[in-house]
């Protein structure tokens, strides 16, 4: 499952994904449009900033916007900055990698080979699924 912050991220996301080259969005209108506290919206803003999705200007007209286009930004690379991996466990992921303590031999574990098949077929959506994908779903209300 992911986490609510996640969650509001992809929100938030959808939300400057209508407006792209419309100029910045304010916090407070994300915010309000999606019911999102405004606090807990701002610390998400700023990691998404940090790595490179998002661009902010201050003062008068400014806001948050895209840095790059919507079809674009993954939602796999969205959930790992927010949550982290998306591997379930740390032996299988791709950019988390960690031995499990218990492990003996990692080549022979057989759920070690389960959790990559899980993990690669979540990939197979996350890593094909944009913000675009977000604005042509035919699903009002898909997040």
């Amino acid at each position: 499952m992911i986490s609510k912050k996640a969650k509001y991220a992809l929100k938030a996301l959808k939300v400057l994904a209508e407006q792209y080259g419309k100029g910045p969005v304010l916090i407070s209108f994300i915010a309000e449009k999606e019911k999102i506290p405004k606090k807990f919206l701002e610390a998400i803003l700023l990691d998404l900033r940090n790595n490179g999705i998002l661009q902010s200007q201050k003062g008068k007209g400014g806001g948050y916007l895209l840095r790059i286009p919507p079809e674009e930004v993954k939602f796999s690379k969205v959930l790992r900055i927010i949550d982290g991996p998306i591997a379930p466990t740390l032996c299988v992921s791709l950019y988390f990698y960690g031995k499990c303590e218990d492990c003996v031999d990692e080549v022979s574990c057989s759920l070690r080979l389960v959790m990559e098949k899980w993990r690669d077929a979540n990939l197979a959506v996350l890593d094909q699924t944009t913000l675009k994908d977000l604005l042509t779903a035919q699903h009002p209300g898909l997040i």
